[in-house]
This record gives C-alpha cells, structure tokens and sequence, in this order.
C-alpha cells in the first residue's frame, strides 16, 4: 500500500473516531434530558479551556462557519449558559463568557468524556495513543 492509500485509511479511521464520540455524548446529552445540542456543546467545551473568547476565535477552534456560530450562540445566550459582553479594545467585538449554568455543565458532562475516552484507550498503551496523536498533527500540519 502507497502511504497515501494508508493515509485515507487513517482518515477515515479518524473520521469514524469522531462519529462514534458524538453519538456516544449525544446518547447522555439524551439520557439525562439535557436542553442542548452536540454542537452547543463544542461551544461550551472551547469556553471551558478558556472563557472570554470572541466569536471568531471559537468558530476557528471547532471548525465552524461564522455565521453558523451565531445561531449557536443564540441559542446558548437563550438557554442562559453563556452571555456576549462588548470587548473594551474593541467595541465591534463581542466576548463570549459562560454563565454559571455552563459552567456547571461542565461538571456534569466531564466524567462522560472521562467514561467514553477510557473506554475508547482499553488494551492501548500510553505510547500507542500518544505516537497517533502526534502522527495525527504531523499530517494535519503537512496540509496547512
């Protein structure tokens, strides 16, 4: 096999890999009747590493469209978990800053993301996972 054909493999290993991820948080976001949706939740997970993002920031870290960013927005805005406060450097800017509903969110959902990655590592070493994760950046850096 070529290492192109060997890299679509691991792509769509990849690809897979976050299909499965999804389905299995969306199954506890369901579970536990939870007012919100996956791509909510990749909003609320950005602001959880670091609160006080702006739009743009958050839309270029989970791979979204501005505009689509917006929507998601609103609809946390909405649901009281984040709110949109005017950036003093720049008043054009809006700073996205979670709310104490989503930050206690994250205390809820954070043993399921522990519970569905352990599961996901069982008979994998240390080494393994993190040798993928770097082959993982090094490709995604090759396309960059």
């Amino acid at each position: 096999m070529s290492n192109a054909e060997l890299a679509l493999g691991l792509g769509r290993a990849v690809i897979e890999m976050r299909s499965k991820t999804r389905q299995y948080i969306q199954a506890k976001i369901k579970e536990h009747r939870l007012n919100i949706t996956y791509e909510m939740l990749e909003v609320l997970i950005c602001l959880w590493e670091k609160d006080g993002r702006n739009q743009q920031e958050i839309a270029d870290k989970i791979i979204k469209e501005k505009a689509s960013m917006t929507y998601l927005i609103d609809n946390l805005v909405k649901r009281h978990l984040v709110k949109r406060t005017e950036d003093e450097n720049d008043r054009r800017n809006k700073l996205i800053y979670l709310m104490p509903g989503g930050i206690a969110l994250q205390d809820k959902m954070l043993p399921w993301a522990t519970e569905m990655y352990t599961l996901a590592a069982s008979g994998l070493t240390s080494k393994s996972i993190l040798e993928a994760t770097i082959l993982i950046k090094q490709m995604t850096k090759n396309l960059n």
